[in-house]
């Protein structure tokens, strides 16, 4: 069976969903929305698809399964919402939209229209996560005690003054935490478990933008345990990803998407892997290896075929927008703040 997908976006990101798309078997990219016209028709010649300045048109146009949004994050509940409506499934870059207030709008949309609603989390299909997932819900760690992320990445003041959206909070929703760390609050939730009350402060440190640039937080798991949250675009010269997560029975540690260290009292064998990821996030937005995306559309259309639900359906893309809203709100008031659950 042929899958048809249209991309919402003409950028960067969009540009990897087409790469992706084009390494799965039976894929095909069937239309190209966007407000760039040359990017639009560049990227519409290049992989062979119907360009399109007209969201409507786009929307209209068949044969057409599912859409992959690669727009502004404060644009994807609203194109979720309107292609949801034509009877599309939806994949989404994350964040799954910037106020769970707009998600939760998304969720019930593509719910009335009974399709499926997914988002590109990739950290799920790498192989050393996966294997941390099994440990901890096999125990291997034991009863959780503590959480420590780093995000110390850097971007250079033209990431910002050449974009009409990063760093605005309107379409982006904030900054080094909401655009670059929500990976790593998606994977902190995903292997440590919901988080209930979190404190926290930014600055803007570097850059003139609207959003921070550099964040810490204190974070409380529903579980007991613990844990630090730093993100930042403002460390130069950047550093790969690392989160370090202690149980009862030792601590692994993870960098970038590798199995850096596990020192277990009781170690699995063949503890530590290579990562697969090959992307230089810390110092550079541009996604060079398409290969997490792939496997996340992979599993979205096997999610479709075979009406499951994706390994990050839009339930699950919430919880880290949930969290990212609760350590604005820490930021704001100088307190602690209870994580919202779903309405």
């Amino acid at each position: 069976m042929t899958m048809r997908v249209g991309l919402i976006g003409s950028g960067n990101i969009s540009e990897t969903h087409a790469r992706a798309a084009e390494a799965i078997s039976g894929v095909e990219i069937a239309a190209i929305y966007g407000t760039n016209r040359e990017k639009v028709e560049r990227m519409a010649t290049t992989h062979g698809a119907a360009a399109y300045l007209d969201f409507e048109k786009f929307l209209a146009h068949r044969p057409m399964e599912f859409v992959a949004i690669g727009s502004p994050s404060g644009l994807h509940a609203e194109q979720g919402i309107a292609a949801a409506r034509r009877g599309l499934h939806v994949l989404t870059e994350k964040p799954l939209d910037i106020t769970t207030r707009a998600a939760d709008v998304l969720l019930a949309a593509a719910a009335d229209a009974k399709v499926k609603l997914g988002v590109f989390f990739q950290d799920r299909f790498k192989a050393d996560l996966i294997r941390a997932k099994e440990w901890m819900e096999g125990g291997i760690l034991g009863k959780p005690i503590l959480a420590d992320a780093r995000v110390k990445w850097y971007r250079p003041p033209e990431y910002y003054g050449d974009s009409k959206w990063r760093g605005r909070l309107a379409l982006d929703g904030g900054g080094a935490l909401m655009n670059q760390a929500i990976h790593t609050v998606d994977l902190l939730l995903w292997l440590f478990g919901n988080v209930v009350q979190v404190q926290a402060q930014k600055r803007t440190a570097l850059h003139k933008i609207e959003a921070e640039d550099t964040l810490t937080a204190l974070l409380e798991f529903a579980n007991g345990a613990t844990g630090v949250l730093q993100a930042t675009t403002s460390v130069y010269p950047g550093y790969p990803r690392r989160v370090e997560l202690t149980g009862e029975q030792g601590t692994i540690i993870i960098e970038h998407d590798r199995l850096l260290a596990a020192n277990l009292k009781n170690p699995p064998a063949n503890a530590l892997g290579s990562g697969d990821d090959k992307n230089q996030s810390a110092s550079s937005a541009t996604v060079s290896d398409a290969r997490g995306h792939q496997a996340a559309m992979e599993d979205f259309i096997q999610a479709i075929e075979k009406n499951g639900e994706p390994r990050c359906n839009g339930m699950e893309g919430r919880r880290s927008v949930a969290l990212v809203e609760a350590i604005y709100e820490a930021c704001a008031t100088g307190g602690k703040v209870s994580v919202k659950a779903m309405n």
